[in-house]
């Protein structure tokens, strides 16, 4: 009976609740309402940064991650209303952090929240490594990957209930699938993006890092970098992404493309 009712809902999120993603035209299932998951966004990042203080401004890296943000931001922005798409990412409010951590990771919330590990640094090496990183970041939000992977949650674990009525009946179990679905926290990487949304995010990602004057050609050696981690150290950051030679071969690919939108 159990899967025969979530076949039904399943059946009834794909007929009422499909959409398309910008750029790549791929079908999308969310029932999860923007609105909503921008209040759960905003809430939770700034419950995150009251337990994980960011570091300071004086801080050269700081300034070095709030400057990629705000250019790649602006592209972003400029780019989604050039192309009528404005309101993909209405209500964003960008924010750019840098916090102690020595996990190799990042994430970015719904509504433009970013947050870089320190732990990152040493890999990204300079403001082209991580723009690459950003940029792939700011792609998952432009495109609602998370928002993709939190109405699957809700289907798979709470029987396709209602982000209102989850967020009512059971709070707690509902901020764990949140952040664990924006790979923040101990669960991290548990409910990470799918492969398809990975491929979506780097070649989204470059396009934008080229449109925010970083040469797009330096996401190659950034994700050689991070292959040759390897072993047992692979960090949450890359838990379900594409294997390594996949995906620097479909970047290879896309690069064409997304040099056609770099200016130095």
């Amino acid at each position: 009976m159990l899967k025969k009712n979530h076949f039904l809902i399943l059946l009834l999120i794909t007929t009422v609740a499909c959409s398309v993603v910008p750029f790549s035209n791929r079908k999308r299932i969310n029932i999860v309402p923007d609105e909503m998951m921008l209040n759960m966004s905003f809430t939770n990042y700034n419950d995150f940064l009251s337990q994980n203080p960011p570091l300071p401004l004086t801080n050269s890296n700081v300034k070095m991650v709030k400057d990629v943000g705000n250019k790649l931001s602006a592209a972003v922005v400029s780019f989604m209303n050039q192309k009528g798409m404005a309101s993909e990412i209405k209500g964003f409010n960008w924010d750019f952090n840098l916090v102690n951590n020595k996990e190799v990771n990042a994430w970015c919330m719904p509504g433009g929240k970013v947050v870089i590990y320190t732990g990152l640094l040493p890999i990204s090496k300079d403001a082209d490594g991580l723009a690459v990183v950003m940029g792939h970041e700011i792609a998952h939000a432009v495109a609602k990957h998370g928002s993709e992977r939190m109405s699957q949650q809700l289907l798979i674990q709470l029987g396709g209930m209602s982000l209102s009525a989850a967020l009512e009946n059971k709070p707690e179990a509902t901020k764990n699938i949140f952040l664990t679905v924006f790979g923040v926290g101990s669960t991290l990487g548990t409910l990470a993006y799918s492969r398809e949304h990975e491929y979506e995010a780097d070649k989204l990602g470059l396009f934008f890092m080229a449109m925010a004057g970083y040469d797009p050609n330096k996401a190659v050696s950034f994700w050689e970098r991070m292959s040759q981690m390897g072993g047992s150290s692979v960090p949450e950051f890359l838990s379900t992404h594409p294997s390594d030679t996949k995906r620097i071969a479909e970047m290879r690919k896309n690069l064409p493309e997304a040099l056609k939108y770099y200016k130095k």
